[in-house]
């Protein structure tokens, strides 16, 4: 792993918080992910950062030294971000837009919104950076490598980088359940939480909250879950297939042969999709199309879905039912 200047934003926090718990809240983390992703970065470095004791962390020699370091670099890169944004704001040595720098989780709205940047500016370049990491999609908006993240975030929880980008909620959906096409429940037109509690899961990997939200609906619902395979979309999607587990998906991902979608009830999980870009950079001139684009996009995803068609019909009548009801 190389060393990014978000790993020594974590160190950084870590050390002015004095400890894990503190640094994982200011930083929007699980403490388990926060310690997970420690341990990544002191592997880099060759040794260890900071001593755990009941009192929280006190940095070792190793973690002096980097710290040192962090405290030039980080100012040092910060300064450098806003001259450059200040520089291409004013429009010197700029001339007309060549390329649209995209940068997003994966799911369908991300290629819709290549797909009709490409069709309605022929002319420009659309380069994507894709990764299962909000934080690092949003920091590279934040410091000017991409102008547009396309991220999701967990029910109400704040996006990444909210201090330095401008977001924008571009679509809420409710999260599905991936059955197995011949799965007992892939039949019913929806299913309880609580029925699928001796099922193994799988899902894709975040640095946000959405593994402890999911892990709290199940505490809700009256089990904890017996194993979760965290990896890539294919592997997902085939584990699914194959019935070694059910997965977790937002409401707008295709089904697949061997695979159907299917809603949970009561919708105990929200997926929002966000649309950030750096104030100041020449990208904030665009981004009513861009958002615009992206809705677009969402909203073609969601009519090629048919369990997602039927449960915002379904909800569409319930609501109508209970205001008629309301007016009589």
């Amino acid at each position: 792993m190389e060393l990014e200047l978000r790993h020594l934003r974590t160190i950084r926090a870590i050390a002015d918080a004095g400890s894990l718990t503190k640094a994982a809240t200011a930083l929007g983390l699980a403490q388990p992910a926060l310690s997970a992703q420690l341990k990544r970065i002191e592997r880099s470095l060759g040794g260890t950062l900071f001593e755990r004791g009941r009192s929280g962390v006190r940095a070792t020699p190793l973690g002096e030294l980097v710290l040192d370091r962090t405290r030039v670099v980080l100012p040092a890169v910060h300064e450098l971000q806003e001259e450059a944004v200040r520089f291409a704001r004013s429009g010197a040595g700029c001339g007309p837009r060549t390329t649209f720098r995209l940068g997003g989780t994966h799911g369908p709205p991300l290629g819709g919104l290549v797909d009709r940047l490409a069709a309605a500016e022929p002319g420009v370049a659309v380069v994507t950076h894709t990764s299962w990491s909000e934080r690092e999609i949003a920091a590279s908006a934040a410091e000017g490598r991409l102008d547009y993240a396309l991220i999701g975030a967990c029910g109400e929880s704040a996006p990444p980088e909210s201090g330095r980008l401008a977001w924008a909620e571009v679509a809420r959906d409710p999260v599905f359940v991936t059955l197995a096409a011949d799965h007992p429940l892939a039949p019913r037109p929806e299913s309880e939480l609580a029925e699928l509690a001796a099922e193994a899961w799988t899902d894709v990997p975040g640095d946000g909250c959405f593994a402890d939200c999911f892990a709290a609906a199940c505490v809700r619902a009256g089990f904890t879950p017996a194993c979760v395979y965290e990896t890539d979309t294919a592997s997902c999607v085939h584990l699914v297939q194959v019935g070694r587990a059910v997965g977790l998906c937002r409401a707008t991902f295709p089904e697949t042969p061997g695979m159907v979608t299917r809603p949970l009830s009561g919708a105990p999980l929200v997926w929002r999709h966000l649309l950030g870009w750096h104030p100041e950079a020449p990208a904030a001139l665009r981004a009513a199309d861009v958002v615009g684009h992206v809705r677009a996009a969402h909203a073609d995803a969601s009519a090629r879905s048919s369990s997602y068609t039927r449960w915002l019909a379904d909800r569409s009548r319930v609501l109508h039912n209970a205001v008629e009801g309301a007016n009589r």
